[in-house]
């Protein structure tokens, strides 16, 4: 005896889910959203025993005016840097904390955002969501703790070149352990 196979609800359910998923223009939208639930906490902070050192600051980086620029001239600075791109839903879902953060940081830490996309596009994606911090593309390669084979990936450097913090993925950087660091960073003298 054969039974006949009926659609339930849970099934349809799930078809539409996979349709949606599959469909570009939500698959975003709902990755993005989902990444905003993962990153509601802010990055761990690596112990002190643990952090490796930035050593090499000889990296040539290009804003969207091909002005080049040497990252050499963050040397002695509280620094975060963040690969990312537009197309990231990680990335997107980090970025409205990193403007909030840049918003109050701005003049006391150096901001380095890369990415490896057109400054056309960039510049595209910055107006549309109104974030104000400058984009730079690599010009040159990148210092060895660098070596990044995912994005978001975000950095933060103590004065002394010590990575503070080393994050793969999306995080809330607006959280109180992020400016609780930095502040503490930036206490610390040279």
């Amino acid at each position: 005896m054969f039974r006949r196979k009926t659609f339930s609800l849970k099934n349809i359910i799930f078809l539409i889910l996979i349709a949606v998923l599959i469909i570009p223009q939500t698959r975003q939208p709902i990755q993005v959203f989902l990444h905003k639930g993962l990153a509601l906490f802010g990055p761990s902070i690596i112990k002190d025993a643990k952090q490796s050192s930035l050593v090499n600051y000889d990296w040539k980086l290009k804003d969207n005016e091909n002005v080049i620029s040497n990252f050499e001239a963050t040397k002695g600075q509280v620094v975060l840097v963040n690969f990312w791109a537009t197309w990231c839903p990680p990335c997107i879902a980090e970025m409205p904390s990193m403007q909030l953060l840049y918003n109050d940081y701005k003049d006391r830490v150096a901001f380095v955002f890369v990415s490896n996309e057109k400054h056309a596009v960039i510049n595209q994606f910055l107006e549309k969501n109104k974030y104000t911090f400058k984009v730079y593309n690599p010009a040159t390669k990148y210092p060895e703790p660098f070596d990044v084979t995912s994005i978001p990936r975000t950095f933060l450097i103590d004065k002394q070149g010590h990575i503070v913090i080393d994050k793969n993925g999306a995080a809330n950087w607006n959280s109180d352990t992020v400016r609780k660091t930095i502040d503490d960073l930036l206490k610390d003298s040279f």
